[in-house]
């Protein structure tokens, strides 16, 4: 009797070692691929193919649901799709899974900037640049920035913008942003300095060539506003932005 007593045993323990294993082998295949199609989505959403992005993203999610990068990511994906409040959705997840992922929390607030809910944006951004771990706070410093100038609370939205700079000095976006604050005030001075050494530094960036010849346009300097608007065209031909300076640029050009 103790002998079939045993032999069940055993049994019943190479049943459960079997199962282990087998399940063991299913959430390593799970794993893989759902890291495939995550590393699959996400080079769809570098190419801008947001709707394979999301297909290849979904399929990760149906396998790994609790991954707080492939949240961020879906989030991304619907943001770039114009789907803002699936975005909202998926980068809450991901900050429920990881609180203090600054990534999410910084486009959480471009998500709620976009949907032109300005203090809701200010919150998230503030909470990320508090988080010390965060690597690259020149974004939500900078986006801060726009948040109040939107806000028309200028003064703030200066210094956010100089906050950004203070830790990236050649940040595009901030300069651009600082000198859209700067003509807002009517220092345009100040906005023409920022903008030439913005396109000193990105001279392949067209928005910041166009923000500069209306700079120049607002001061009169017609010459250069005019200067500033062909380098657009010369950049972007194919662009809305093209067809707008080429409009102005016409517009100017008898008062050259």
């Amino acid at each position: 009797m103790k002998t079939i007593w045993l032999a069940v045993a055993g049994c019943i323990l190479l049943l459960s070692m079997i199962q282990a294993c087998t399940t063991k082998e299913n959430l390593q295949q799970k794993k893989e691929q759902a890291e495939a199609s995550r590393n699959l989505g996400e080079a769809y959403l570098r190419e801008g193919k947001y709707s394979a992005a999301l297909r290849e993203l979904s399929k990760a999610e149906a396998l790994t649901p609790d991954d707080y990068f492939l949240h961020f990511d879906l989030g991304l994906a619907y943001l770039y799709k114009g789907e803002t409040d699936l975005a909202i959705v998926h980068f809450k997840k991901s900050l429920v899974i990881k609180e203090d992922y600054g990534p999410a929390r910084n486009s959480l607030g471009n998500a709620y900037l976009e949907k032109r809910q300005w203090d809701k944006a200010i919150e998230q951004y503030k909470i990320a640049v508090s988080n010390l771990l965060y690597a690259t706070p020149q974004f939500p410093y900078s986006n801060l920035g726009f948040a109040y100038y939107h806000k028309q609370e200028y003064r703030l939205s200066e210094t956010y913008f100089k906050e950004a700079l203070e830790i990236t000095p050649e940040f595009d976006r901030a300069l651009y942003g600082l000198a859209r604050t700067y003509i807002a005030t009517g220092r345009f001075p100040d906005a023409i300095k920022h903008l030439e050494f913005a396109v000193l530094k990105h001279p392949d960036n067209a928005s910041l060539h166009f923000e500069l010849a209306e700079a120049y346009k607002i001061n009169r300097d017609y010459q250069k506003a005019y200067g500033s608007y062909i380098r657009v065209i010369q950049i972007d031909p194919d662009s809305s932005l093209a067809d707008r300076a080429l409009i102005a640029a016409q517009r100017i050009k008898p008062l050259l």
